[in-house]
């Protein structure tokens, strides 16, 4: 395996701790609620999306520790805080407790799709740049399948703590990431930009290109970036509109298909279909499977299709799927074909948005402002989720949820918002396959300016 490869699967573990992390829950949703007997506002507000919040925190603030102490030493903290989580989480004598531990796990989930996105794309050529960031949502969702599989074979393992369990066992691969991510070295970008190091870039460069000259020539369009005005850091200025957009629009679609709220309650939306009791959490495991299995292909495709071309295909998978979804709903029809065309729906997603949220949000911003933008990007993206979590017991709670019965409501929803999703895509979205990060600037921005 080359240098490049391992860096770029080391920091991409990042992805695993956010995915198993952030759906780990929901094996323990239901017992936590029987356990503290709370009531759907306050599960919904404090735990379900507790984690969430603690998500959007650290995608706002996260671009401030990736700028001022670098991609490695953020990344570093990032496994400290998922350690520190999975065993307060485990330990939490109450639901306040629990909470904060949550939260504080949805502060590196949050500062992960920040640090991480970037650091692959800062490391990468542009010919291999899509592979390799959406390894990271591979790492993710794979985080997301091995914690459905880690919730279906613990239950039952202790009793009344099992849910404990679920949540604590998360502290082994965070411990593991934290130790392997020290041997990564800081991103030639940002060493050359923002610590001035131009040695130590052109070191990392040279491992990078294979070759002094193509490292040096690398290094001197880098640099120019320095030449430009002082204002060009500000995020929010009239020449970063369109790139501004750009960055809110997919975050916000991602989040408006529905994925979210399919994998967040997935134990309990099959229960209430009819694949219910404990085969809810072994049905999971194949929602987890379809994902992990389209995510390769999105990822084997990224570079050779590019991004709006997968955005495209998972758009129409979208729409199918969801449709479908809300009719199995209405018309009461068998379990299976619902699981069916679920599935279909995390294909779709997996195949697109999934591959390609994280990849275009690391390369569209420039040089000086990426870790602000893709704070921007990625922040947009935890207060839609955010916001999903929080108000979705309210709608299939099974006493008190507004939709409890009429759940087909929703899916015709998300598949209206992928039917928006589609048009951008083939309207508005710019293809960023196969050129290099300077250039897209000159693309993206210099033209617009």
């Amino acid at each position: 395996m080359n240098k490049i490869v391992m860096w770029s699967v080391t920091v991409a573990l990042a992805g695993f701790l956010f995915g198993f992390d952030t759906v780990v829950i929901s094996g323990a949703n239901k017992p936590i609620q029987a356990l503290w007997d709370t009531s759907p506002l306050f599960h919904g507000t404090f735990i379900m999306s507790m984690a969430l919040w603690g998500t959007v925190l650290g995608s706002l603030a996260g671009g401030i520790p990736t700028k001022r102490l670098g991609r490695k030493k953020t990344l570093f903290w990032i496994g400290v805080l998922f350690f520190v989580s999975a065993i307060g989480s485990a330990l939490a004598p109450d639901p306040y407790s629990f909470s904060f531990f949550r939260f504080m796990g949805g502060v590196g989930v949050g500062v992960s799709s920040v640090a991480a996105p970037i650091y692959i794309s800062e490391i990468t050529s542009a010919q291999n740049r899509g592979k390799m960031v959406a390894l990271y949502q591979f790492c993710l969702v794979f985080g997301i399948l091995i914690a459905f599989i880690s919730n279906w074979l613990l239950k039952g393992f202790d009793g009344a703590n099992d849910w404990r369990w679920m949540l604590g066992v998360e502290a082994i691969p965070a411990l593991l990431y934290t130790i392997m991510v020290l041997k990564v070295p800081n991103s030639p970008r940002w060493l050359a930009i923002v610590k001035k190091d131009d040695e130590a870039a052109l070191g990392v460069l040279e491992t990078i290109y294979l070759g002094a000259e193509k490292a040096k020539n690398v290094l001197q369009e880098i640099k120019k970036d320095l030449l430009q005005p002082k204002t060009s850091e500000k995020l929010f200025q009239k020449k970063y509109n369109r790139v501004l957009w750009l960055g809110f629009l997919i975050a916000f679609f991602n989040q408006l298909s529905g994925i979210n709220f399919v994998l967040y309650y997935a134990p309990q939306i099959l229960e209430q279909a009819g694949l219910g009791g404990e085969e809810s959490l072994f049905n999971s495991i194949a929602i987890g499977i379809v994902n992990l299995v389209f995510t390769l292909i999105g990822v084997r495709l990224i570079d050779k299709l590019g991004r709006r071309q997968l955005i495209i295909i998972g758009s129409i998978g979208y729409i199918v799927s969801l449709i479908m979804v809300g009719w199995c709903f209405y018309a009461d029809a068998s379990p299976a074909m619902l699981l069916t065309f679920i599935c279909i729906f995390i294909a779709s997603h997996a195949i697109g948005q999934g591959a390609v949220i994280w990849v275009f949000i690391s390369e569209i911003f420039p040089n000086r402002v990426r870790a602000y933008g893709q704070s921007w990007g990625t922040s947009t993206h935890w207060v839609f989720a955010a916001l999903i979590t929080l108000i979705t017991p309210f709608f299939i709670d099974e006493q008190e949820g507004i939709l409890r019965d009429s759940l087909w409501y929703i899916y015709y929803f998300f598949a209206g918002m992928m039917v928006l999703q589609l048009l951008w895509a083939i309207f508005k979205m710019p293809e960023t396959k196969g050129v290099s990060l300077e250039d897209l600037e000159k693309k993206l921005v210099d033209e617009e300016a």
